[in-house]
């Protein structure tokens, strides 16, 4: 059960079917603004689309910020098209949702990785928008006010950045995501032409997340539709890795395929459970 998730210890995980999963109450409405921020790491710049939750305008209090990344192969606006998530974000939880783009050519796939200088966007996302989201808005501006998540191609980004970021990110959500870049068939791992890109292109596991999760701790948690034929087999191969390394971490396998029906009937508890291990109550360490 979600809710149980805090009295986990080292190395465990959970696998459960979908029954029982509980459904908080939904926040109202958010406001959007669409920002433009400073992106050196992209060549100039990174638009993004924040949600700011009723009331915000009114209050002098910090919020919490959910980074969240859409799936791929996209269009430059399909950022603009994922309001089901701050809609997602249950009531009385004081939560930003910064919507950053992902895509900046038609049926773009770029994987979130880094294709060099000006198009690098594992720096982007963990460092250049956080960065410039904290200036513009009242966060909580530490790593426990902060949590990325994805779906899709935005869940194997949010998990390859998340991860190699957790002084940045205290929670890495992936939503029916995969563990090494691949086309846009999403069912061929991509070969980037030397060891060292492909190595940066598959998700840190083992020994290395260990021991950054003993610096950081963090929620690591994922999820992947029984129904869901190319990346069912990946999850749960990667959920024995973590396993193995006793990293500790949260997985779930609900009936479903690789649909928005999915994401949009898991998108409350799983941001309640983000928002829940973020908030000082939630957590028996800090960083």
């Amino acid at each position: 059960m979600v809710l149980a998730l805090t009295a986990m210890g080292a190395g465990a995980a959970v696998v459960v079917a979908s029954k029982g999963t509980p459904q908080p109450t939904l926040a109202s409405s958010a406001r959007r603004v669409l920002v433009t921020c400073r992106a050196p790491s992209l060549g100039g710049a990174l638009p993004a689309l924040v949600y700011l939750p009723a009331g915000y305008r009114y209050g002098s209090g910090r919020y919490h910020v959910i980074y969240f990344l859409h799936g791929l192969p996209a269009q430059p606006n399909t950022y603009t098209t994922n309001a089901f998530v701050a809609s997602g974000v249950p009531a009385g939880r004081r939560t930003i949702v910064v919507a950053p783009q992902g895509a900046r050519g038609d049926n773009d796939d770029r994987e979130y990785l880094n294709w060099g200088p000006t198009e690098d966007w594992p720096q982007a996302i963990a460092h250049d928008l956080p960065r410039c989201i904290d200036k513009r808005f009242r966060t909580v501006a530490n790593r426990f006010g902060r949590a990325l998540v994805g779906l899709s191609a935005g869940g194997y980004g949010a998990f390859n950045i998340g991860l190699r970021n957790l002084s940045t990110f205290a929670v890495v959500e992936s939503w029916s995501g995969y563990f090494a870049a691949t086309d846009p068939s999403g069912e061929h791992v991509l070969e980037l032409g030397s060891d060292q890109a492909d190595v940066d292109a598959r998700v840190p596991a083992g020994r290395y997340l260990k021991r950054e999760q003993a610096t950081w701790p963090a929620l690591i948690a994922f999820y992947i539709g029984r129904q869901d034929s190319r990346f069912l087999q990946m999850n749960r191969e990667f959920e024995a890795q973590l396993r193995q390394a006793g990293v500790s971490h949260y997985f779930r396998i609900y009936a479903g395929g690789h649909t928005a029906a999915l994401w949009h009937a898991q998108v409350a508890p799983w941001l309640l459970m983000a928002l829940r291990y973020a908030h000082p109550e939630g957590r028996r360490r800090g960083g």
